[in-house]
């Protein structure tokens, strides 16, 4: 047995499924020991320098950490309007917020912002896409802590999916606090005698352990299913599948841009440019991915804003 194994509950083990908690728990392992490895400088690259502590070192040197700082606590919000027109009459204009890559043990200041601003945005439900955590080769208690702080400022209709950065430990006591997770499943969202779906996968960039197929085995032909995938590498396969809406996060948008929001890096292989942040869409799917509510790696950003995201549910253009 794995030793990890008694640290995840029997019922977390069977929504999982036993194959993909087993493959989890392994590459969390393996994870660990790499990031710890690297720390020691036993990689050939970090024997010489982190690839954050290069970033932070280039922006002190260049006398820019206060505007970095500063940035990300920028917190933008960001009205997207999601034309669905299957939509329920009684789910018009449903405000839907989205808080994605908050990397809670990041900057504590940075934290206190976004519990700030939530309370501030009227809206209906709120969805999380993933990764709470920062340096996966340190113990999450702060991270967890911070989330534990959070929960009761979050609307009560909520649900939360897991990402790369994440520990599937975390999902027992972050339930037990009020936080729903969906781990390929979906609950259905009530209004009158109407429902849409929320539908959520493990993480598709790193574990892959995700199962679409199985995360909207639940929902009804016909009625509306948003999906929450940490990352928008999932977008062909969810459109293929039915999926009405797809949000994301994991890419930050670049977090550190180029004038005029231009990533200087990428961490979503196989999407187009357009995938990385903002509206697009694939096939009848549209699609949303957020530039982070949070920071990861480095307390910076730059030409590329934080956010949380109002997604207003619409079923046509037409003026109300």
């Amino acid at each position: 047995m794995n030793p990890l194994g008694p640290t995840i509950p029997e019922t977390i083990r069977q929504r999982l499924g036993n194959d993909r908690t087993q493959k989890r728990l392994e590459l969390q392992e393996q994870l660990k020991k790499r990031k710890i490895a690297q720390g020691l400088g036993l990689f050939a690259l970090e024997r010489f320098i982190s690839v954050n502590a290069g970033i932070s070192g280039i922006i002190s040197l260049c006398g820019m950490r206060k505007r970095g700082l500063q940035n990300i606590l920028d917190l933008r919000v960001e009205e997207h309007e999601v034309i669905l027109p299957s939509l329920p009459v009684a789910f018009e204009g449903f405000r839907l917020m989205q808080l994605a890559d908050l990397h809670c043990d990041l900057e504590t200041l940075m934290m206190e912002r976004i519990r700030e601003v939530i309370l501030t945005i009227p809206h209906d439900a709120v969805v999380l896409t993933g990764d709470y955590h920062n340096k996966v080769s340190k113990p999450f208690d702060r991270s967890l802590d911070e989330m534990l702080r959070l929960i009761p400022h979050l609307h009560p209709l909520r649900f939360a999916t897991l990402g790369n950065h994440d520990f599937l430990e975390k999902v027992e006591p972050l339930e037990a606090a009020g936080l729903p997770f969906l781990l390929n499943e979906s609950r259905p969202i009530e209004r009158q005698d109407s429902r849409l779906w929320i539908c959520g996968i493990d993480d598709p960039h790193f574990f892959r352990t995700h199962d679409l197929e199985k995360a909207r085995a639940d929902v009804p032909r016909g009625e509306i299913s948003i999906l929450l995938s940490h990352s928008p590498e999932t977008y062909r396969e969810a459109a293929s599948l039915g999926y009405d809406l797809h949000l994301s996060g994991h890419t930050h948008g670049g977090q550190i841009c180029a004038p005029g929001g231009i990533p200087l890096y990428r961490n979503a292989p196989g999407c187009r440019r357009e995938h990385l942040s903002g509206s697009w869409r694939e096939q009848s799917m549209i699609g949303y991915t957020s530039r982070g509510t949070g920071s990861a790696g480095v307390a910076a950003r730059f030409y590329c804003p934080p956010e949380i995201t109002i997604h207003t549910l619409r079923s046509s253009l037409l003026p109300r």
